[in-house]
C-alpha cells in the first residue's frame, strides 16, 4: 500500500473514531441496562482503536525510516530487487 493511501486509511478512521466518541456524549444521557452495556463495549472498542491507530502510525513510520535507510546504505541491491520484481511481474502478466 502506497503512503498516500495508508495516510487516507488513518485519517478515515480517526474520523470514524471521532464520529463514535460524538455519538457516545450524544447518548449519555440514555437510561437502561441495555444502553449502558453498548456504551461500556463501544468505549472498550474506541480506546482500543485508537491504542492501535496510534501504534499503525508508529510502525509504518519506522518500516519507511528503515526502508529508506537500506536503500540509502545499499543502492545496487535496492536497483537489482526492483529489476528482478519488475521481470518478475512482466513475465507473469505476458502469460495470459
Amino acid at each position: 500500500m502506497d503512503n498516500v493511501t495508508t495516510e487516507k486509511l488513518m485519517a478515515d478512521l480517526r474520523a470514524v473514531v471521532r464520529d463514535a466518541e460524538e455519538l457516545l456524549q450524544a447518548t449519555a444521557g440514555q437510561a437502561g441496562a441495555r444502553v449502558e452495556e453498548l456504551r461500556a463495549r463501544a468505549e472498550a472498542s474506541l480506546g482500543a482503536a485508537r491504542v492501535r491507530l496510534d501504534e499503525a502510525g508508529v510502525s509504518a513510520r519506522e518500516a519507511a525510516r528503515d526502508i529508506d535507510e537500506q536503500v540509502r546504505g545499499n543502492p545496487w541491491a535496492a536497483v537489482g530487487i526492483a529489476a528482478a520484481a519488475g521481470l518478475l511481474l512482466g513475465l507473469l502478466l505476458s502469460r495470459k
